[in-house]
């Protein structure tokens, strides 16, 4: 299982927020490059970067500092926020990026997320961003009544193979991860199910791997310091080789 340290960028910074809400944000560097290089050198395998800016407008707009970014380190960087447009996947992978995450695009235009997956194979996610098992659109602000297990089983139909499964009331809460929820997409598709938010102990980390998580997005957690990024990746695997 892959441990992914989040950078969420917004005004050019890395910053956390609370439940996606931009009045509870907190600068933790005005430099994002500064946590790339931290995380590199602690052994993150892949980075997990957001242009939040992205996600409310419908394009990409932190370009920059993910250009910085990509050039800093040079593991796998997965990105999401604002990717609409074809042509804005086909610029993230110009730009370096290994995997994007749509979103908003998932529930607006499911065509495209099809065509990108059959254009880039095995390099598209999808975003399941919940509230009570319903999915949100641009930066998680337009509630919809999308039931996220639907759209993931047809969209896995169609070549999507990697889904970020976020539950919204628990982003950046520390209050643990939904692992009914997860469990219940592991179950249901063949994807791998990378699990967000929540995440506030080691012993959260095991509970997601046990649960058949892929992959484990951690943000506040690193940052605050409650979770050390080394001790996290060697959790993970060790209770990966127990089950």
């Amino acid at each position: 299982m892959i441990v992914y340290p989040a950078i969420d960028l917004r005004g050019g910074r890395c910053v956390r927020l609370v439940r996606g809400e931009f009045s509870h944000e907190t600068v933790y560097e005005d430099d994002p490059v500064v946590a790339a290089t931290r995380w590199a050198a602690a052994g993150a395998e892949w980075l997990h970067v957001v242009d939040l800016d992205g996600a409310v407008v419908g394009e990409p707009v932190n370009t920059d500092a993910i250009r910085r970014i990509r050039h800093a380190v040079e593991i796998p960087m997965q990105l999401g926020g604002g990717l609409r447009l074809e042509e804005h996947i086909a610029a993230a992978f110009d730009h370096g990026i290994d995997r994007v995450i749509l979103g908003t695009t998932a529930i607006r235009s499911p065509d495209l997320v099809r065509d990108a997956a059959a254009r880039w194979p095995g390099h598209v996610a999808v975003g399941l961003d919940t509230r009570d098992g319903r999915l949100a659109a641009e930066g998680w602000s337009d509630q919809t009544e999308a039931m996220a297990t639907d759209v993931a089983v047809a969209l896995e139909a169609v070549g999507v193979r990697h889904f970020v499964f976020t539950d919204i009331s628990r982003d950046g809460t520390l209050s643990g991860p939904n692992v009914d929820t997860l469990e219940a997409l592991v179950r249901g598709l063949d994807a791998g199910i990378i699990a967000s938010g929540g995440v506030a102990t080691l012993d959260d980390v095991k509970l997601v791997v046990r649960r058949g998580a892929a992959g484990v997005i951690i943000g506040r957690a690193l940052y605050d310091g409650r979770i050390d990024l080394a001790a996290a990746i060697a959790v993970a695997a060790a209770t990966g080789e127990e089950a």
